[in-house]
């Protein structure tokens, strides 16, 4: 599993901001809000939500407005909008950089940059303090035509492999999102999920068994360094004086 990097609220000119990089992708993210929102736009009981995803090269087309939608409906569910009716929470999303060998994906290629885009996502939201009720991680998996599974598989073996799956899962450990593509029966899709489920969540108490490439040093420990690092970072004035 390739280690992912973050680099959070660098921008000066969002209330939030991050850039999220793995598996050959990297996008930065920018969140503001809550900002007032447009008349037709108003909801009397909760804050818009609007998500703007830019592709690396070229204007978004129906791949992107696709992976606006899923952010959209897993946002609503994580962000407590009850708590600003009437305004807007505005993320925008670039894609700054792709594998060089993107254009092999074929058939997979909707996929592949979702996970980093839900990463990149919440760690703006949290850089921007919108009060979440929950934080969450996600991974991409692929299956072999051999059954192995493999996580942020490379673009050979996305181009050759008989299924891809990404999943989104709760800090608390709950499955927020399922896309799969593919040929697959679910005795896969049971294995394929408990796969990422280890590598997104919490490391398991002793004496519980995990797969023998799965890290204890998963995707929700490496969320919380990441805001470590950020809060020791707005601290140092204090350390200062």
């Amino acid at each position: 599993m390739t280690i992912p990097t973050a680099q959070l609220s660098h921008l000066h000119r969002a209330d939030g901001s991050a850039t999220y990089s793995q598996a050959g992708y990297s996008v930065v993210g920018a969140v503001n809000g809550p900002i007032e929102v447009q008349r037709r736009d108003e909801l009397p009981e909760e804050a818009a939500i609007e998500v703007n995803i830019r592709p690396a090269i070229g204007v978004g087309s129906t791949k992107e407005r696709h992976l606006e939608s899923i952010l959209h409906s897993t946002l609503r569910h994580v962000i407590l909008i009850h708590n600003y009716p009437r305004t807007l929470i505005q993320i925008t999303l670039q894609i700054i950089s792709t594998p060089e060998d993107e254009s092999a994906f074929g058939k997979h290629s909707s996929l592949s940059v979702l996970p980093s885009l839900l990463q990149t996502s919440v760690l703006a939201l949290l850089s921007a303090s919108i009060p979440l009720a929950m934080t969450f991680t996600s991974t991409v998996i692929a299956v072999m035509s051999s059954g192995k599974l493999e996580a942020n598989p490379s673009a050979k073996s996305l181009a050759q492999a008989s299924s891809v799956h990404v999943f989104a899962f709760s800090s608390t450990g709950h499955l927020l999102v399922v896309e799969s593509e593919g040929n697959f029966d679910m005795d896969t899709w049971d294995t394929v999920c408990a796969k990422a489920e280890s590598i997104c969540c919490s490391p398991k108490e002793d004496g519980d068994q995990m797969d023998d490439d799965a890290s204890s040093e998963n995707l929700q420990t490496f969320l919380k360094q990441a805001m470590e690092k950020k809060v020791e970072r707005d601290m140092r004035w204090k350390q200062q004086s």
